[in-house]
C-alpha cells in the first residue's frame, strides 16, 4: 500500500472519529441541539416578521410557554424512567378547578392552593404505587386515569368554568413586573425557572438523580447494583405529582378562570416539549434544560407561525413532524452509539 493509500486511510478514519466523537458529544448533552434549534427559529421569525423581537411579543411567548413547560418538567422525570404519564393534563386541571370551587366557597387561598397541590401529589403517588405494586404498564394506567379525571373535573365544575378575583393568591403568578430593561417578567416565570434550576440539581447532583437515570438506562442492572427501583420509581410520580399541582397554580395565574375543557392537548404537548427537548422516550437520557428548550421551541413555532399567517391546522402538522424527526434521531444516535 503506498502513501497516498495510507494518507487516504488515515482521513477516513479521523473523519469517523470525528463523526463519533461528535455523535457522543450529542448523547451526552442533549440540550445542545435543542438550544440550536431554538435559536435557528428565533432568526427565521426575527427575519420574516417585524414584530416577533418586539419585547412584549417575546414575554408573551416566555409567558404562553410556562403551563406546558411546567407540565413538560414533571413528564420529563417520567419519560427519564422510561414512563410516560398522559394524566398530568387532566390531573392539573382538576387541581384548578378545586383550589377555585374553594376559593369561591369561603376558603382562605393558601389553603385552596394547598389543598389543590396536594390532591395531584397524592393523583402521582397512586400512579406510581399502581405501576410499581401491580406491575400495570404506565400508558394503561395514566390512559385510564386520563378518562377518570377528565370526568371528574367536568363534575366538579358542573359543567361550568369558575372564575376567581384577578387580585386573589391563586391568580398571584401572573402578575406583572417589569424588569430588564422594561422586559414584562411575572411571578410564574421566576418559579419556574427556579422549578427547572432545583430540579436540574437534584437531576444531576444528588444520588437520587443517578437513581433515575440508572433506573430508566437498565432497570435490571440498577437493581443489582442495590438501587431500590420501586422506590425510585414511585419519588419520580410523587415529584411530578407536585410539579402538576404547581403547573395548576401557574395555569390560574395565567387565566384567572378554572375551565373543565381547558389544556385538553395539554398531555400531548407536554411530550411534545419533552421528546424536542432532547429527552428518550426510551428512559435514561435527557435533561431538563432540554424540556425548557423544548417547550420554547413550541411556542416560538406557533408564535412565529401565526404572525406569518399560517393556519393552525398547518402548525399541527409542522408540530407533529418535528416529534417524529426528533424521536428518530434518538433512535438513530442509540444506534450508533
Amino acid at each position: 500500500m503506498g502513501p497516498a493509500e495510507l494518507l487516504g486511510d488515515e482521513m477516513t478514519a479521523s473523519t469517523v472519529d470525528r463523526r463519533e466523537s461528535l455523535g457522543e458529544f450529542f448523547l451526552r448533552a442533549p440540550a445542545i441541539g435543542p438550544a440550536l434549534a431554538l435559536v435557528v427559529a428565533v432568526v427565521v421569525f426575527s427575519v420574516s416578521t417585524s414584530t416577533f423581537l418586539e419585547l412584549d411579543n417575546l414575554s408573551l411567548v416566555v409567558e404562553q410557554s410556562l403551563v406546558v413547560g411546567t407540565l413538560a418538567l414533571g413528564q420529563t422525570l417520567i419519560i427519564l424512567t422510561a414512563g410516560i404519564d398522559l394524566s398530568n393534563a387532566a390531573a392539573m386541571v382538576l387541581a384548578t378547578l378545586l383550589m377555585a370551587k374553594l376559593l369561591v366557597g369561603g376558603v382562605p387561598g393558601i389553603f385552596a392552593l394547598i389543598l389543590g397541590v396536594l390532591v395531584a401529589t397524592v393523583l402521582g403517588l397512586v400512579t406510581g404505587s399502581l405501576v410499581t405494586r401491580v406491575k400495570l404498564p404506565p400508558f394503561i394506567v395514566t390512559l385510564g386515569l386520563f378518562t377518570m379525571l377528565t370526568a371528574a373535573a367536568k363534575l366538579v365544575a358542573d359543567g361550568q368554568a369558575v372564575p376567581i378575583a384577578p387580585d386573589s393568591l391563586l391568580a398571584w403568578l401572573g402578575t406583572r413586573r417589569y424588569l430588564f430593561g422594561g422586559i414584562p417578567v411575572t411571578y410564574g416565570m421566576t418559579l419556574a425557572l427556579v422549578m427547572y434550576l432545583v430540579l436540574w440539581y437534584a437531576l444531576t447532583r444528588t444520588a437520587w438523580g443517578k437513581h433515575v437515570y440508572a433506573v430508566g438506562n437498565a432497570p435490571e442492572a440498577a437493581r443489582l447494583s442495590g438501587i431500590k427501583v420501586n422506590r425510585t420509581i414511585v419519588s419520580v410520580y410523587l415529584v411530578a405529582g407536585l410539579i402538576f399541582g404547581i403547573a395548576a397554580w401557574q395555569a390560574l395565574g395565567r387565566v384567572p378562570n378554572a375551565d373543565p375543557n381547558a389544556y385538553q392537548l395539554g398531555n400531548l404537548d407536554s411530550i411534545t416539549a419533552v421528546v424536542l427537548g432532547g429527552t428518550s422516550l426510551f428512559g435514561g437520557r435527557g435533561s431538563v434544560f432540554g424540556t425548557m428548550m423544548g417547550a420554547l421551541i413550541v411556542t416560538v413555532l406557533r408564535s412565529g407561525l401565526t404572525q406569518l399567517g399560517v393556519d393552525s391546522l398547518y402548525q399541527d402538522v409542522a408540530t407533529g413532524a418535528l416529534v417524529i424527526a426528533a424521536v428518530a434521531v434518538d433512535r438513530l444516535a442509540r444506534r450508533q452509539k
